[in-house]
């Protein structure tokens, strides 16, 4: 079974309203339909560039005043999952649920059906700065080619989580991130490509490039999305299918064969899966 994806690499500017926000949306969805994706990503807190619309006196709204745009963001991705027949990794919005803030990442079916995936492990700004709380549930989600998991920039530097999703049935991976300088892009990227390895999964990471230089934390961003395979024949000997440009406001796209990831299981170079240790770590089966 064949898929074809497509990852963007949004780029983050100053805008004055919602209305600019949805049109550069728009325009990408537009643009990985033509190329004829089946499965689109963004990245982690790109909405944060709703908070430089502002409040009329040239200062950025808050990361509290983020939640006032989910009704607008939900409205507008569902709808373009539905026109466009595309599930859609609607990157990650900052949600309000009591009095608590969630990173959440939204997944648009196009039969216009949501689901959620709260990210698990958050860092020391997200803590300290922005207040966010963790979520407490890895999930999985069946599409029509198959299960999918979404792992949230830092939660794909925890193995342990994406053994869960394999041992849950994913097979697809998608990994929205945000990250502010070449040590955090490559964390992400050099533990991307591990978890690839590991369960031999197909991995589809997605990052912010440009800046918004009235919103704090948000003011510099260093991204590339790539779509990592495991490192074995019949694949890319480096594991890159595609990768973008650093840094450049583009999308990626690329054809997924899922049968080669039970070939590779079953009789490849490694089997590294197969191969598992579950006498010594049972609890990982």
């Amino acid at each position: 079974m064949n898929v074809r994806v497509s990852s963007v690499q949004y780029h983050l500017h100053t805008i004055r309203s919602f209305a600019e926000f949805a049109e550069q949306v728009e325009h990408y969805v537009k643009t990985a339909k033509e190329f004829g994706a089946e499965f689109l990503l963004f990245p982690e807190f790109f909405t944060t560039q709703l908070l430089s619309i502002g409040n009329g006196e040239r200062k950025a709204l808050s990361i509290g005043e983020l939640p006032s745009f989910t009704d607008s963001y939900l409205s507008l991705f569902t709808r373009l999952a539905r026109e466009h027949h595309l599930h859609i990794i609607g990157g990650t919005h900052v949600i309000r649920r009591g009095d608590r803030l969630y990173n959440t990442a939204h997944v648009f079916y196009p039969d216009g059906k949501i689901e959620i995936q709260e990210k698990l492990h958050i860092t020391p700004t997200e803590v300290k700065e922005w207040k966010l709380t963790p979520g407490d549930e890895l999930r999985t989600f069946d599409t029509e080619k198959g299960k999918i998991a979404v792992l949230i920039c830092y939660d794909v530097e925890f193995p342990e989580l994406v053994r869960m999703a394999r041992a849950k049935g994913a097979d697809l991976l998608f990994v929205p991130s945000c990250t502010d300088d070449r040590h955090g892009f490559l964390r992400v990227r050099y533990t991307a490509h591990a978890r690839a390895v590991e369960n031999q999964v197909y991995v589809v990471t997605s990052g912010t490039v440009g800046a918004l230089p009235t919103v704090d934390f948000m003011r510099a961003n260093y991204g590339q999305s790539a779509i990592i395979t495991p490192n074995d024949i019949p694949f890319p000997p480096d594991g890159i299918l595609a990768q973008g440009d650093l840094n450049q406001d583009m999308i990626i796209t690329a054809d997924l064969n899922l049968s080669l990831l039970q070939e590779v299981r079953d009789s490849g170079s490694v089997t590294t899966w197969q191969d598992r240790r579950t006498d010594l770590y049972p609890d990982w089966k």
